[in-house]
């Protein structure tokens, strides 16, 4: 485990685990070393535990992710069938109900999110690993992204258009959010 130690412009010590289990240490200005020895050593419990929960977390998302190989080309354009056959006609039903014409559709392997638009050029890019979710968490995605097209922001309206577009957005969301998790029941 490495400890970084950060001096900067704060009011308080404060630490925080990072995704690979190392220790970040917030520290103001004008702290002496021996008050951040002893503000470490009171909390060793707490990132002991904290360290454990992260490292756990990143290999059940580890886990999650690895259900679907997308190392080899075959696999890659296996994946981008499957989605093609899932999202088209996903988009081209909700596009239609909502008056927006997205510009190109694609797909990429990205897990830090299931999807984008940008508002400039209307395209709208999907993970690759929706296809490890069930297809009405997928559905609201598609709506997520469509939604985009009519407002740029999660301003007051967008939520609006969701709610009006797929009323079951903040479950599908809940679910989805689960499913990725890895949670206990999942597993």
């Amino acid at each position: 485990m490495v400890i970084q130690i950060t001096y900067r412009r704060t009011s308080r010590l404060s630490m925080r685990i990072v995704s690979n289990g190392d220790v970040h240490v917030s520290v103001p200005y004008g702290v002496p070393r021996s008050e951040v020895d002893r503000f470490i050593h009171e909390h060793e419990d707490w990132m002991n535990a904290a360290r454990k929960r992260t490292l756990e977390h990143a290999k059940k998302r580890e886990y999650f992710y690895a259900r679907l190989p997308l190392e080899t080309r075959s696999q890659r354009m296996e994946a981008n069938r499957r989605l093609d056959a899932l999202l088209l006609p996903l988009v081209e039903r909700h596009a239609e109900i909502m008056r927006v014409s997205p510009s190109r559709i694609q797909y990429r392997a990205t897990t830090s999110r299931w999807g984008s638009c940008n508002i400039k050029t209307k395209a709208i890019c999907f993970s690759c690993y929706l296809l490890l979710l069930p297809e009405w968490c997928i559905e609201h995605v598609v709506v997520h992204e469509l939604c985009h097209l009519l407002e740029p922001n999660h301003s007051p309206r967008f939520h609006a258009l969701m709610d009006h577009y797929y009323p079951r957005w903040r479950e599908a969301r809940a679910e989805t959010r689960r499913i990725s998790r890895m949670e206990e029941d999942d597993i």
